[in-house]
């Protein structure tokens, strides 16, 4: 099948958020060159509902009934979606003039392709790659992610450094093209996650199933970043150590055992870390997350017995040994 813009459906997710909307949302209709936009909203109780309505009527509304979070909000909305191709587009990203003419060409250069992630930029610090998805990103064999321009906190400037299109193993969330009946063949998020790392979770369980993910260079977007919960947040980083954990024990081809003891490690020195820096709540959090994961550990297992698996693909052995131990801290 050869795709068109008109084929691809720009999905919005909202909760609470007018003023991202009203920010962002002219762009994204003027620069999106026919395809079909959505608005999603997560039962929000402000009046963004209303402003689309107003002001931009031929934008398709999606009404969900509860805020489940990123997952759910998201798999509750798309079976409303028929166009071949989704975006899932972040409601605090700024896109730009024909950032979608090159993800739709590499999409129809390969019918393996599934997954496509533009270069994501930050909003505020233009000529810098934005924290959640950079240029494109991949996992080390203890499942810690990381991305091309973004390894932990070491952001790099965007110096033409990613203008290529090139395989990857997970794209972001702020961004994420997928082809529909992929994403509903493999019964889309996992709503258990409620948001951060389930898009993760979602390419390694289509790089088990044989798909291909994308980086398109030629395609930019410019992220907010933090705009729904900020990194500030400890539930922030509850989500993201439990979610990885979550994302591990699903995926993975072997060795679990071993991975999992090596990460209670690994997230002690994080969580000792937070203390000394005097951040006791983001210590809880952590620990948090290794209860919560230890209590799903049975449904987890469960899951992870039926899901398909590849051998494991890693870029890195220990991302953490790289960056920490021998001063690694670009791509």
């Amino acid at each position: 099948m050869k795709y068109e813009l008109k084929d691809i459906a720009i999905i919005i997710l909202n909760w609470n958020g007018k003023d991202l909307l009203e920010r962002f949302l002219p762009q994204v209709v003027n620069y999106s060159n026919g395809s079909k936009i959505y608005v999603a909203d997560n039962a929000s109780s402000d009046d963004s509902v209303e402003f689309v309505k107003e002001h931009f009527p031929s934008i398709q509304i999606i009404q969900n009934q509860t805020n489940g979070g990123y997952a759910k909000g998201y798999n509750d909305a798309l079976k409303y979606v028929d166009e071949p191709i989704l975006c899932l587009l972040n409601s605090d990203i700024e896109v730009s003039e024909n950032w979608l003419v090159s993800i739709n060409e590499e999409f129809n250069s390969d019918n393996n392709i599934a997954i496509i992630q533009p270069k994501i930029l930050d909003y505020n610090k233009r000529d810098y790659f934005e924290y959640a998805g950079a240029a494109g990103g991949f996992i080390d064999k203890y499942g810690f992610p990381f991305c091309r321009g973004r390894i932990f906190d070491t952001i790099e400037q965007d110096k033409g450094q990613y203008n290529d299109n090139c395989d990857i193993f997970w794209a972001s969330g702020a961004c994420f093209f997928i082809k529909n009946d992929v994403f509903k063949s493999l019964n889309g998020f996992d709503e258990s996650y409620f948001a951060h790392m389930e898009e993760i979770d979602l390419c390694w369980r289509s790089f088990n199933n044989g798909h291909i993910a994308k980086y398109v260079g030629d395609s930019s977007v410019y992220h907010v970043g933090g705009a729904t919960l900020k990194n500030t947040n400890p539930k922030k980083t509850f989500l993201n150590f439990r979610n990885s954990l979550f994302t591990l024990a699903k995926n993975t081809d072997s060795k679990l055992l071993g991975r999992i003891f090596t990460r209670m490690f690994l997230d002690g020195l994080a969580a000792i870390r937070f203390l000394f820096q005097l951040k006791p709540l983001f210590f809880i959090a952590v620990l948090k997350a290794h209860f919560a994961f230890y209590l799903s550990l049975s449904r987890i297992l469960k899951e992870r017995r039926i899901l398909s698996k590849r051998p494991d693909y890693f870029k890195k052995n220990s991302i953490v040994w790289s960056y920490f131990i021998e001063k690694k801290k670009t791509f």
